[in-house]
Order: C-alpha cells, then structure tokens, then sequence
C-alpha cells in the first residue's frame, strides 16, 4: 500500500475570501486542472467540435444562472481564480464540464453507499464513495476544511478548480454526487453550483431542497446522508427529481436512474451496463454483511468484479480522450464522530488517511 496523504487546506470567512484562500493555497493544483481541461477539450475536438475558446464562450451562458441564485458560491469561484492567478472564465469552465461538453464525457463509474446505525457496528452512520475521474486530475486532489461566515462549517474533498461538493458538515448532512444522464438538460445553473449549495444545508429537507435548485442545467444523483441514519437518493435531471430512501439500512448508487419516473428520459441507457452491474454488485455486498464497519466498507470499495470498469476503477487506457478514468479516491465517513478517511487514488492501492471537522 502506498502511504500519499491528500493535502489538508483550511479556509474561513466570506466566500470570495475562502475561495481566495482556496486558490492561494493550490495555485499548482488550480493551473493544472485548468490545463487539464484545455487539453481534454482539444484532444476530444472530433467528438464535441469545441475548442478552448468556444469552451469559454459556452460557460458564459450557464455563469449568470449561478450569479442569479448562488451568488455566494459564483463568489467562491472568483475567489480561486484570483487567488490561483487564473482567469475567471479559465474556472468557470472546468466547473461547467459537464454542461460544456454536452454530458459526452462518459464517466459512468462513480459509486456511493451508505449504512444507517441499525447496521453499523458502532450504531453510527456511515458512507462510503468511490470518486471515478479522470487520472490526469489525480495529482490535483485537496481535502477543504472550511469555516463559511454565513453557513455550518464542512469538511469536502475536491480536486483543481473544482467547487467543493462531496463530503459533510457540521450539522450532520453528508452528501455524495453521481453522475446520472438525462435527456433533458438546458441551460441553467450547472450542477457542480447546484450540489455545492447541500454542504450549507442543516436539515435533510433542506439538503434535498437544494438539489431541486430552480432553472438547473442538470442534475447528478446526491447521496444525502443525515446523523439520524435518514438516507436518501435524489435522482435530479433539469425538470424532473424522484427521491429514494433506504432499505434494510443501507443504500447505494452508481451512474443509472433507479426510478421509473427518471427512467423515461435517461439518455441511451443501453449504454449504461457497467454502472448497473455495479449497483447489484455494491448492494449485494451490502446487504450481506449484517453489521458494517468501516473495514467492510473499504472491502467493497476495493472489489474488482467486472474489473477494469468495477467498483474500485482501473479503466485508464480507453482510447477515447473523454472515457479515460479511474478511482482517483475513496472516502469514508462517520457522520457522528464527523471524521473522513481517504486515499489519494486507488483503494487497492493506496492507505487511507484520517481527516476531521
């Protein structure tokens, strides 16, 4: 197992201030992600016939849907950007990719799970996700530790110029993001913005309001966890949701709509094998283990079934620019003792590190 500890960044205040702080602190990782992102566009030209500047040009349209409903967290980008000495627009589009690239980036093989106290050794909640990007922005992860004026503090990791939106906070509301593929996206906020907004969340109905952020570009599937061991999914497209709760306890998702409602618009679902073969397979694991701890969850996080696209993902060697991913991460947390554990890159790999609120 390698011993590489993901770098800590502690940010406090307004949010142009954190953001600002953000960017001061990972100038390196912020120019790298940006580069990354221009030559991902580049090298996928044939696919979405977009350059870097048309890149630009079309982030332009989702930026003043975020200014309109999340000010603060438009702040935090212009914060990053000043703060890493890049241009605004330079972040904007590495937190409108997705939108940007009009969902052609087929990164189908994120997977989140969670156990309420009933089936925890502890009788705490627990959650476990695998984040499945791509490995040029491996280098460029950060766990943020962060003290919002306005909002709970929270503990979330991210990577580059990224918004931070996966992990939890103070008041005991974790979130997990999949990527999900409906037909029916639209110029909006983009979904980084929207799942950014459930870190200030402080009660489970707010986290889910959240999600449901009006005028949306899109929408990813959010874990949301609570310390009560309440668990949900929230399936969110631009126009449509479905909520999902728990069963026996524990939950899980990938990167496929499990509703029917949400079902009718997923775009070319018969494309989308792998992620439900990891979903069967990450909810079989789940529900044979009576009492997890978080030993068993690294179990899972690291099973190799249907390896190269399992749950602990290797598949770096596609062809194609836009398939190319990996676990870049796995993270772990115990919502009552409000503590993270990660690994910088591949479970199977790599150790994980403890990080606390």
């Amino acid at each position: 197992m390698m011993q590489r500890r993901i770098p800590l960044i502690e940010i406090y205040g307004s949010h142009y201030q954190m953001g600002c702080q953000f960017g001061e602190a990972c100038r390196d990782q912020i120019r790298h992600s940006v580069e990354n992102a221009r030559e991902l566009v580049q090298d996928a030209y044939d696919t979405l016939q977009l350059n870097w500047e048309g890149a630009i040009i079309q982030s332009r349209k989702y930026i003043p849907f975020a200014e309109e409903r999340y000010p603060e967290y438009v702040a935090e980008m212009r914060g990053i950007a000043d703060g890493a000495g890049v241009s605004f627009d330079e972040v904007a589009v590495v937190n409108a990719m997705e939108a940007v690239t009009m969902d052609a980036l087929h990164l189908t093989k994120c997977t989140s799970m969670a156990v309420a106290p009933e089936r925890s050794a502890n009788g705490h909640v627990l959650v476990a996700h695998n984040e499945d990007w791509l490995p040029e922005d491996e280098n460029d992860l950060v766990i943020i530790r962060a003290r919002p004026e306005d909002a709970p503090p929270f503990l979330a990791m991210t990577y580059g110029a990224l918004l931070p939106n996966i992990g939890f906070n103070a008041e005991g509301i974790a979130q997990c993001c999949d990527s999900v593929y409906p037909n029916d996206s639209r110029i909006g906020t983009p979904r980084v913005v929207v799942s950014r907004a459930v870190l200030s969340a402080r009660t489970p109905a707010e986290a889910i309001r959240y999600t449901l952020s009006p005028q949306r570009a899109a929408g990813y599937n959010h874990l949301i966890a609570h310390v009560s061991g309440e668990l949900y999914n929230v399936e969110v497209s631009a126009r449509r949701f479905a909520i999902l709760g728990s069963e026996q306890g524990v939950i899980a998702h990938t990167n496929h709509f499990m509703h029917p409602h949400m079902q009718e618009i997923e775009s070319d679902p018969d494309e989308l094998i792998s992620t439900r073969v990891r979903y069967f397979r990450a909810h079989r694991l789940l529900s044979l283990t009576p009492l997890h701890t978080l030993d068993s969850l690294k179990t899972i996080q690291r099973d190799h079934v249907n390896y190269q696209d399992s749950i602990c993902n290797h598949a770096i060697d596609e062809k194609q620019p836009l398939d190319r991913e990996k676990t870049i991460t796995a993270l772990l947390f115990d919502l009552d003792e409000r503590r993270m554990w990660a690994t910088w890159g591949n479970p199977c790999e790599n150790d994980y590190f403890e990080y606390s609120l």
